[in-house]
């Protein structure tokens, strides 16, 4: 099973304020939802929280939630007590690659454990106020390739691209 995370990078590795997303940016949302139908996903607590709740659980993937609070409880949704136990779970369930999708504290631990294979990061061109961000990584311990190009348009009103990085 493949472990990726799926993440949009502000140039100054801004990922939320508030906990709230920075920018309004359909192309990537569209990735998103593509890219992560269909399969596990796994998330902190916070961050599922900060989905709006008429979008709660993402439709259409197994939404796992991490969280220390062993009585915290909703309806139609996986809980687990850690990172190495909901990637378990994904595994268990014949995942073939499971997306992570924040937040902030649950990408650095991600990557600090090295438990990640494969990133997507959506990195737009603009900087932004933030109090959330993507950790830095060491680029040379991972291939990237570029998949998507987001022009900006009437719908989008951001430039980026997304690059997908595998770990060497």
């Amino acid at each position: 099973m493949i472990v990726s995370l799926i993440v949009a990078v502000a140039k100054n590795n801004g990922i939320g304020k508030d906990n709230n997303l920075l920018w309004h940016l359909p192309a990537d949302m569209k990735f998103f939802k593509e890219t992560t139908t269909g399969h596990c996903i796994i998330t902190g607590r916070k961050n599922y929280e900060s989905i709006p709740a008429r979008f709660r659980p993402l439709k259409d993937r197994t939404n796992i939630v991490v969280t220390r609070n062993l009585k915290y409880s909703e309806s139609d949704i996986e809980i687990c007590n850690s990172i190495e136990s909901a990637i378990a779970f994904a595994k268990d369930q014949g995942e073939v690659e499971v997306f992570v999708i924040g937040g902030g504290q649950i990408y650095k631990e991600v990557l600090q454990k090295e438990l990640i294979d494969r990133m997507y990061i959506t990195h737009v061109d603009a900087n932004f106020e933030a109090d959330t961000f993507f950790p830095e990584f060491d680029n040379k311990k991972w291939n990237s390739k570029q998949i998507l190009e987001i022009e900006k348009n009437e719908k989008n009103s951001l430039e980026g691209r997304v690059i997908s990085y595998d770990r060497i």
